[in-house]
């Protein structure tokens, strides 16, 4: 090993065409700095976490306070007060029917914790249900379950040989929603053995920030429920405001039976995740039998820190003021985007809530697209922070962004774009 380069093995990086890292020394509102004195803009959230802001005081205090009290207890068997709190707070903001709190670290843990609890919940009823669907493009983690119901490709393709079998459903595309309302119920009626139905509602993240409507939403559930399939939804990156409401799942008035959410859990501040079920399901694994044990945890489960801070991010979602940064953010997002239509360079520009994205016209289109690395270094010498899903572009800024941030961004990409294709 080269003594003069970090160990470090970044993730998502091919090292090889990142050979150097900006080094970030401090973070506040929607800016990084860096230790050579530049300011970015942080128009990703820092990979969709961030939401009031960096270093927000509200969570430093929280974790601040919590830190002098308790740092870590085992969590099968004990609890403490900051776990206690923030399963209250999410039980009073999720909608009712979301009775239970199981909490992990990291979004790709919650969509494990939420296949394990489905396959559980039929197999303690007696049932052969083993199948799961997924929607086609779809990304839900990087661990071996959550690669399984998620698109097969680039992201996965190496590790085939651990990954099991699912039945994709087509993405519901402009014109082609019942394409996906069929297919769901064909397999759902034709194959007994469906557990579950996994989905990430109304705007799919890494698949690239592909987006749909809310009545094909509501319509997928109502098919799982005409079939008594378990609807799952991964609201990992689609929650705290990102698609205008505090959940996607809102907006097209549907209560999942098995929801995951992380990301903006804490605000961006620490790691933590929260996998939320219907009483039925919590129910099926309730008994005497130890055998029927929900058998999952992370060494650190529930952290007390970790919840202390989430506590205070959820109280922060009951102020309307919260949801009133988020409308102003997906308005000024609108707003930029409309300067973006007359594009000869981009295409596909949509919008969902604060979230907004725009495909680059190349040939080689799709995550490897050879423009993303190019403008993802270019983005960053002009001071912004926005991370190409290969020729997709996106935005999705903390609330805290301003006006004139955003013209900046919007600015950077404009001129950037042109620059490389003009």
């Amino acid at each position: 090993m080269n003594e003069s380069l970090s160990p470090i093995w970044h993730p998502f990086t091919q090292h090889a065409l990142f050979p150097d890292f900006l080094e970030i020394d401090r973070a506040q509102g929607a800016y990084l700095y860096t230790t050579d004195g530049r300011r970015i803009i942080d128009a990703i959230a820092s990979w969709w976490v961030i939401t009031h802001g960096h270093c927000h005081p509200v969570m430093q205090e929280a974790a601040r306070r919590q830190i002098e009290r308790l740092d870590q207890v085992i969590f099968a068997g004990y609890t403490h007060e900051p776990a206690e709190q923030t399963a209250r707070l999410l039980d009073e903001l999720t909608p009712d029917g979301l009775d239970y709190v199981f909490f992990s670290d990291s979004g790709s843990t919650a969509v494990e914790v939420a296949l394990k609890m489905a396959l559980g919940y039929w197999h303690h009823l007696g049932s052969d249900r083993q199948r799961v669907l997924v929607l086609e493009h779809s990304y839900h983690g990087d661990t071996i379950g959550t690669m399984s119901v998620g698109e097969r490709g680039v992201f996965n393709q190496p590790y085939n040989p651990l990954l099991f079998s699912v039945e994709s459903i087509p993405f519901p595309s402009d014109g082609k929603e019942q394409e996906t309302i069929d297919a769901l119920e064909h397999h759902c009626r034709k194959q007994d053995d469906v557990a579950a139905f996994i989905a990430e509602p109304l705007v799919l993240g890494a698949g690239g920030m592909l987006m749909y409507g809310t009545e094909t939403l509501a319509e997928m559930k109502r098919v799982c429920e005409r079939y008594d399939v378990l609807f799952i939804a991964d609201e990992v990156m689609t929650a705290w405001g990102r698609t205008g409401t505090v959940f996607a799942c809102d907006q097209a008035q549907i209560v999942p039976d098995i929801a995951c959410y992380s990301k903006g859990i804490t605000g961006g501040f620490l790691p933590l995740a929260a996998t939320m079920c219907h009483e039925r399901i919590f129910m099926a694994h309730y008994s005497e039998d130890r055998s029927r044990t929900f058998f999952h945890s992370s060494s650190y489960t529930a952290n007390p820190i970790a919840c202390a801070v989430a506590a205070a991010n959820l109280k922060m979602w009951k102020d309307p003021q919260v949801l009133e940064r988020v409308k102003r953010v997906t308005e000024l997002q609108k707003i930029m985007l409309s300067q973006l239509e007359n594009s000869p360079w981009l295409t596909s520009i949509r919008q969902r809530g604060t979230i907004s994205a725009m495909d680059v016209k190349v040939p080689d289109s799709g995550y490897l697209s050879g423009i993303g690395t190019e403008l993802y270094l270019r983005f960053q010498k002009s001071g912004v922070l926005l991370r190409p899903l290969g020729n997709t572009i996106y935005v999705l800024p903390p609330y805290c962004v301003t006006q004139d941030d955003l013209d900046t961004v919007y600015e950077t990409i404009s001129e950037t774009v042109s620059d490389l294709l003009g």
